[in-house]
């Protein structure tokens, strides 16, 4: 385990793939928030 933890966070190829994990959960995050936003507003 301790193997793997050294790759992830210490070459570059892992910490860009920890980045894009982050990346896609926070636009999962937001997309949420944006369409919660938009069924509250009043429709025209």
């Amino acid at each position: 385990m301790k193997a793997i933890l050294d790759l992830l966070f210490t070459s570059g190829i892992g910490l860009l793939s920890l980045f894009t994990i982050f990346f896609i959960i926070g636009m999962g995050v937001f997309m949420v928030k944006m369409v919660k936003r938009k069924m509250n507003e009043p429709e025209e």
